[in-house]
């Protein structure tokens, strides 16, 4: 047999490609498919997307974003702290050995409040020494997401958790953080910038 010029004798050494060829799909997997996909919309056709608020966890947008209206709910600053902070700091306030500092019986916590305040509404970076542990991180600025009043929940409810337990910080404090430190737009860089703690 005379071998075609357009093969190579690398080529003739190959074995075919495999191919799938056409085997039908199962059955009963062609079944599965149908009823979840009939599933699926039997059950978004059913739902009942006005449920009841008291099915939730009863609170309400003024809890989570603070209202200046006379009489009007606390801000949640457990919530606040459970949106932001938990990743790091963790639930239990202990944060990450050698990563994130912790929360409790910090000294940067139960100190100053003006300096918990910095902290949080402009944020950290470099070295800072918390319970005799050196951290070298970032912490990213809160001011532009927090209103007055949600900060000083989320910092009140920091300060009174995890056996901490510092003064309430109003929202006078963040205020005058806020015109102490407007000029600034960069995170602190470290301990070296923040104000005393003690």
């Amino acid at each position: 047999m005379k071998q075609d010029p357009h093969i190579t004798a690398q080529q003739q050494r190959e074995n075919p490609d495999p191919h799938e060829k056409t085997n039908p799909i199962p059955w009963p997997l062609i079944i599965l498919v149908a009823l979840l996909f009939s599933f699926g919309i039997a059950y978004i056709s059913t739902a009942d997307i006005a449920s009841p608020s008291s099915w939730g966890d009863g609170r309400v947008a003024e809890e989570l974003s603070g209202s200046k209206k006379e009489g009007a709910v606390k801000v949640d600053g457990a919530a606040l702290y459970a949106s932001l902070c938990v990743a790091c700091h963790q639930a239990s306030g202990q944060g990450l050995p050698g990563v994130f500092p912790p929360l409790a019986g910090s000294e940067w916590v139960n100190g100053k409040d003006t300096t918990a305040v910095a902290i949080v509404l402009h944020g950290i970076t470099g070295k800072l020494t918390v319970k005799g542990n050196e951290y070298n991180g970032v912490m990213p600025a809160f001011g532009g997401q927090l209103s007055n009043e949600q900060m000083a929940a989320l910092l009140t409810h920091i300060r009174t958790q995890w056996g901490n337990s510092a003064p309430a910080v109003s929202a006078e404090s963040v205020a005058q953080a806020r015109d102490t430190f407007k000029d600034r737009t960069a995170p602190f860089a470290g301990a070296k910038e923040l104000p005393p703690h003690d």
